[in-house]
């Protein structure tokens, strides 16, 4: 039985055991543990946040997987967190990967980790996994099944994102007592997911109809992109704030980087792809403040608010030309998932060994970290070191874990031609995100002609079959 009381100022005091044998009082702080389950919660509308962003970039036929896929993976990792993740992740093991003492999240409750209850920290780092989770099937796009899909997700989780989670932020793990500095996940999450990303666009290979006019569209619904990224936004303050395990003046300013570094982001990659096309885009703006999110999310406790302006800017500027990358491998990331979190991630372990200030990074009473800004030059070969490996680790790990789980029957990743014709919200779900969708659905035969295909599901009457209209852009609507 836990054994919890409250102090005359309201904080929780128990009793634990420790390391000497003998019982210990630890006091929690109830505003502490309140901002960190608000944080949680943050973290959490991000995964369907981010089903909202890939879902309206894709074309509709499509929409609704990604948006299932979301809310399904998150599930499938927190039952994976749940079982051994949070063990393998933070458990005492070695310096690579944890042990299993508190798979099942045995003894885990009041026990401290740091100044939380571990029940509670456990909660909150769960979120992380999941996010980073959906984060990484953006690669993935239009052509997955979604059954191998979810093995593969289980035990890339188990494989990848647990060890590399050790690695950064588990007492034991071997970038932590290298001098690794990731406030958030720079690592762990954008690092990690983006170059799966990568790994299984390259795997899956390219779309049907990939460099034709027929994969010429434009994101078949911006107002599901801007949407996405105001969620994504609003719980990325959970994200990098919560980081601080506490409610202190480092979560504070957590926060405020990661704001002001997000609009820099915005307005240089707006103002870019204004400078090529002439427009003011939406979706460019979305694209840059998440690249803004991405390269402030490992230092947004140890950067000083000036030094975000930077992040915000080179890592829009690094992304947005990111993106020609899979242009140049002829590697089909539909969503940039590399350009964005891979790339991103990257530049802002290096930002971060640049401007990290001990000053900013002492804000929580405790820590200690600083980078070039404060002398502390061995921090860039250090971040350097991590991003290095865990981007290698990941790719290498991920196309392993794709043929080998291709070769099981019955989980093959790739969907059929026909799925990838008809839709995949059609082929794997049976339903639609849009109920117009199934009255005249547009789709390209192997000539390249657009035809309409036959309503299979549909509560309004058929309308007629006609040709797609040329858009004045030189694409097709998304189907």
């Amino acid at each position: 039985m836990v054994n919890a009381s409250y102090s005359p100022e309201g904080n929780v005091v128990t009793y634990v055991m420790g390391e000497t044998g003998e019982m210990e009082q630890v006091i929690y702080n109830t505003g502490d543990m309140a901002w960190i389950l608000v944080a949680f919660t943050l973290v959490f509308v991000m995964a369907p946040g981010l089903g909202l962003l890939y879902s309206g970039l894709l074309r509709r036929k499509n929409a609704l997987q990604m948006l299932f896929l979301s809310l399904m993976v998150f599930s499938v990792v927190y039952v994976e967190w749940f079982l051994w993740g949070y063990s393998l992740a933070f458990g005492e093991g070695s310096s690579f990967i944890g042990d299993l003492k508190n798979g099942g999240l045995v003894n885990v409750d009041i026990q401290p980790s740091g100044a939380l209850p571990s029940l509670l920290f456990a909660l909150y780092q769960g979120a992380f996994a999941g996010v980073t989770a959906v984060i990484a099937i953006g690669g993935a796009a239009e052509r997955m099944r979604v059954i191998p899909l979810l093995v593969f997700i289980f035990c890339w989780t188990t494989i990848v994102y647990n060890p590399i989670t050790h690695w950064v932020w588990a007492s034991s793990g071997w970038l932590f007592n290298l001098g690794d500095l990731d406030f958030a996940g720079g690592g762990p999450v954008h690092i990690s997911s983006g170059t799966a990303g990568f790994a299984l666009s390259f795997f899956l290979g390219r779309r049907r109809g990939y460099g034709t006019a027929k994969l010429a569209f434009r994101p078949h619904s911006v107002s599901h992109v801007v949407l996405g990224t105001v969620l994504l936004w609003f719980g990325w303050f959970g994200f990098n704030g919560g980081s601080a395990l506490g409610m202190n003046l480092r979560a504070v300013q957590a926060c405020m980087v990661t704001t002001v570094a997000a609009s820099m982001g915005g307005i240089t990659w707006t103002v870019l792809d204004f400078i090529y096309t002439g427009k003011w885009s939406a979706v460019s703006l979305c694209s840059g403040i998440i690249a803004g999110l991405v390269g402030i999310t490992p230092g947004a406790g140890y950067l000083g608010t000036p030094a975000a302006l930077c992040v915000g800017f080179v890592t829009a500027i690094a992304c947005n030309y990111a993106t020609g990358i899979k242009v140049l491998l002829k590697i089909d990331d539909a969503v940039d998932t590399y350009a964005l979190h891979g790339i991103g991630g990257f530049v802002g372990a290096i930002l971060t060994a640049l401007f990290a200030d001990d000053r900013v990074t002492s804000f929580d009473g405790a820590s200690s970290g600083a980078g070039w800004i404060n002398h502390n030059y061995i921090a860039l070969g250090y971040n350097l070191a991590g991003a290095v490996t865990i981007m290698a680790y990941a790719f290498v790990m991920t196309l392993i874990l794709c043929y080998l789980i291709n070769y099981i029957p019955g989980l093959h990743f790739r969907a059929s031609e026909d799925a990838e014709i008809v839709g995949l919200d059609e082929a794997e779900c049976g339903e639609f995100a849009y109920d117009y969708l199934a009255v005249r659905k547009e789709v390209h035969d192997s000539d390249g002609q657009t035809t309409a295909a036959p309503s299979i599901h549909s509560s309004e009457s058929p309308l007629p079959h006609e040709k797609a209209p040329a858009t004045s852009a030189g694409t097709t609507p998304a189907a």
